[in-house]
């Protein structure tokens, strides 16, 4: 009986591992600095590279783009801790930001960092502390569209300006010529999308806009897509479904959300040799110009969106995981620090890329799950 009890438990660890899907596992000292000491004593195991401290029902919301990170990191994180349960809805970065200032859920997802009057209201929901930024999610914000016959379209921030303020109309426009001379250009009318949701992608991408094309996008940048009219959908799923359907349809999501709809996207030019593509290795090579921006434990970060380094592309977008720093809910706590410690460490991070996002920087990761490790 012993010994068929030790092959049931060699089966079910090495079954975790499998779930985690052929990584290749470093040491486990990058997993060590998990809370511990607030799981319970009795209820912290350890399975594969994942430490599971505290149990029941963690709630979260938020970011969209992170939807197929956050699924893949659910599933792994659940297969091998079996007394925690997680529920991500992803119902986009502002509805997630005031679920978290309402206290609904035990973290959220954003796709921009905390505004400094959604920082001050957290304080009242967490009691001694305030909601904190982690950066958690890279990865570039493609530009799907569906011209037929044109597979290798380029565009700048000038274009892509006007053609998403409604000043550019049609597919064969001289200013989209310039830039595609040997591309056959239909004459159809430009179908463009945004979202219908207030979204940290909305937000990055008019950030791109505002930095990039200035003098061609006069708003400001915000989550609730500026410009009145036009055609929208609700989340990066509604709106690169518009764009796989609609003929003459251009539209911003997650890469991930390109490469699962077999959408094609645009290549920038950004003033490099070259035009850029939308890869996740492109993104990373624009997210390490990033500057820490946030002060205490917040590790907000600033983009450079006029990068012009080469292979950089500059329609990025970090998502993070907000938390509080302090004042969680303790029934929570611990499930929650495992939980932001395995999506931080290298297993966590080493999924990304197969799904079009690109992993944090070895540094800020490493803040990240320093910052993880002292929050109570």
């Amino acid at each position: 009986m012993k010994l068929q009890r030790k092959n049931r438990l060699r089966a079910v660890a090495f079954g975790a591992i499998a779930v985690s899907g052929a990584l290749v596992l470093t040491a486990c000292g990058s997993d060590n600095n998990s809370g511990g000491s607030n799981g319970g004593g009795d209820s912290t195991k350890a399975a594969g590279n994942i430490k599971c401290d505290g149990q029941g029902s963690l709630l979260a919301s938020g970011s969209s783009a992170q939807k197929n990170a956050m699924d893949l990191w659910v599933k792994n994180f659940t297969a091998a801790c079996k007394n925690i349960q997680i529920n991500y809805k992803p119902t986009g970065s502002g509805a997630g930001i005031q679920e978290f200032l309402q206290g609904k859920t035990a973290f959220a997802g954003s796709d921009s960092a905390l505004k400094p009057d959604e920082a001050e209201k957290s304080k009242g929901v967490l009691k001694g502390g305030q909601g904190i930024d982690l950066p958690m999610v890279g990865g570039p914000i493609a530009i799907g569209y569906n011209v037929p016959g044109v597979d290798n379209l380029v565009l700048d921030a000038d274009t892509l300006a006007k053609i998403f303020d409604g000043k550019i109309e049609k597919w064969n426009d001289e200013a989209i010529a310039k830039l595609n001379k040997d591309a056959k250009l239909p004459d159809l009318k430009i179908q463009a999308f945004h979202r219908s949701d207030e979204s940290g992608t909305t937000d990055n991408f008019t950030k791109y806009l505002k930095a990039a094309a200035d003098k061609s996008w006069p708003y400001e940048p915000a989550k609730a897509f500026p410009v009145k009219g036009g055609q929208s959908a609700d989340g990066s799923a509604g709106v690169s479904s518009q764009v796989k359907q609609t003929s003459g349809a251009i539209s911003y999501f997650e890469l991930s959300y390109a490469t699962a709809n077999s959408i094609k996207t645009v290549k920038l030019n950004t003033g490099a040799s070259a035009p850029v593509e939308a890869t996740s290795d492109n993104a990373s090579k624009a997210i390490a110009e990033a500057k820490i921006t946030g002060t205490g434990q917040d590790l907000a970060l600033k983009l450079n969106y006029t990068t012009k380094a080469e292979g950089a592309y500059p329609i990025t977008l970090v998502t993070y995981e907000v938390v509080g720093d302090k004042g969680n809910k303790p029934e929570t706590l611990a499930a929650t620090k495992s939980f932001l410690t395995y999506i931080a460490s290298e297993d966590g991070q080493s999924v990304l890329k197969d799904l079009g996002y690109a992993p944090l920087p070895a540094e800020i990761a490493k803040k990240v799950r320093d910052t993880v490790a002292n929050i109570s």
